[in-house]
């Protein structure tokens, strides 16, 4: 868990740290860091990876409003599945099954994961071209979702959000004090 969070989420905002003193000093900028459809959508058996991607996220989506004043500023991709060498056996710790209720589930993760290895729809050639056009864009996007099953996901992602925001509406949001309107 320490590792992923310290690669995927504090690996970005070191660099970003050491980049925003240029950035605001020449008054101009764009930072653009990578996270992953699992940045909004959790996925069974990744529970590390997501964290730290939600991580990213948040953290993204808060720096904005800190580095706009200053002209500078951020977009969050989120990609989908590329091909590319993240599900090779020397790019991934496969989790070996040492929990009974998970062993099976665990298995046919694995199984289904390699089987997609070589096989992933985003082409990232094209993904880099698309990332150069937004690193020209003088009003750049704050989230680029990038491939068309990362699209759906996060269509289907948002779509859920609302519904349980108003599945919430009743219970949640009457929880004021009685002698405040809204």
């Amino acid at each position: 868990m320490r590792r992923q969070i310290e690669t995927n989420l504090f690996g970005p905002m070191n660099v970003t740290r050491a980049v925003l003193p240029i950035l605001r000093k020449q008054r101009v900028g764009h930072i653009i860091t990578l996270s992953s459809s699992a940045g909004l959508i959790g996925q069974e058996f990744c529970v590390a990876y997501a964290a730290s991607k939600f991580g990213v996220e948040g953290w993204m989506e808060s720096l904005r409003y800190d580095v706009e004043p200053s002209n500078i500023h951020t977009t969050v991709v989120e990609p989908g599945f590329f091909r590319t060498e993240l599900l090779v056996d020397d790019s991934t710790i496969w989790p070996e099954p040492t929990i009974d209720d998970y062993a099976e589930r665990i298995t046919a993760t694995v199984v289904a994961w390699k089987s997609m290895n070589g096989r992933q729809t985003g082409d990232p050639a094209k993904l880099a071209r698309a990332l150069l056009t937004i690193a020209g864009q003088s009003k750049p996007p704050q989230r680029f979702v990038a491939g068309a099953d990362a699209i759906e996901g996060v269509t289907a992602k948002a779509q859920e959000l609302l519904a349980q925001a108003e599945a919430s509406r009743e219970l949640g949001g009457n929880l004021g004090y009685d002698d405040t309107h809204a």
